[in-house]
């Protein structure tokens, strides 16, 4: 499989600021490899030399200073083969079970029994995933950036992040180490970064999108974390950064039927 991504983010700095992006692909290991990629800050015209700071699941941190002016960031990357899965760390299965800013499981862990007890691995996963997607309407800007998993289920509705924050919490609440994961995907519609749930079954990470708006076997991971807290494509500190653009584009040579019974790797 071959992938091509690409990210433009266009904004004003009108005080410095002190900013870090996450839209870089995850390093794709040595059964893929990149093909080509390009990363490129800028200030009025001029280039920016970012440092880059990589988390312990390969999360591609470009952190600098920006003056004011007018900034633009662009992505591209082409990525060919299949990306090693994610490694299983034994301090993951202790982390991706508690809970989180956004994925509050000990609120819900009655409703996660009340809904699927007696459910394990792969068949969890499923009934999850199948309830969160008839539970939810997907409805873009309905959620706030504070909403966590209980306010998008008293809302009924959210949009990629809101769906991978509740079906990680409710997993968590069963027991299941869950945590999120940004991506870019082959396929969605409407075209944006897209955020998707993995959970700990049957000795691997596998993923969960309850939108079932992309297949998961086209995916390119970006970051990783408890939750967006830990995954946001865009920080900043320190000073005044107005967003004014944002394009995102993610093609595949082929893109597979998807089966939510299947357990799907990101790869």
């Amino acid at each position: 499989m071959q992938r091509s991504v690409f990210a433009n983010i266009d904004a004003t700095v009108d005080l410095g600021t002190t900013v870090i992006f996450s839209i870089a692909a995850a390093p794709v290991g040595p059964a893929a490899r990149f093909a080509h990629e390009l990363v490129e800050y800028r200030v009025d015209g001029r280039l920016i030399e970012p440092l880059e700071i990589t988390d312990a699941h390969g999360t591609r941190l470009h952190q600098f200073d920006v003056p004011p002016g007018r900034f633009t960031a662009r992505y591209e990357a082409v990525v060919d083969g299949e990306v090693a899965p994610a490694p299983v760390e034994p301090v993951d299965l202790i982390r991706y079970l508690r809970p989180s800013r956004y994925c509050e499981s000990d609120t819900l862990m009655p409703t996660a029994l009340g809904e699927f007890r007696g459910l394990f691995d792969r068949e969890l996963l499923e009934a999850v995933s199948s309830w969160v997607g008839s539970e939810l309407s997907y409805v873009p800007g309905s959620s706030a950036p504070t909403d966590g998993a209980v306010q998008t289920l008293l809302l009924r509705k959210g949009v990629c992040r809101d769906y991978a924050h509740l079906v990680i919490a409710l997993l968590r609440a069963l027991d299941v180490p869950a945590r999120l994961a940004s991506v870019y995907a082959p396929g969605l519609s409407p075209m944006d970064f897209h955020a998707v749930a993995e959970a700990f079954v049957e000795g691997a990470w596998h993923v969960v999108d309850a939108t079932t708006l992309a297949p998961r076997q086209s995916l390119l991971r970006i970051a990783t974390g408890r939750d967006a807290a830990d995954t946001a494509f865009l920080t900043n500190h320190g000073g005044n950064l107005i967003l004014e653009n944002l394009e995102v584009s993610a093609v595949a040579d082929s893109l597979p039927f998807d089966d939510i019974t299947k357990l799907v790797q990101l790869r």
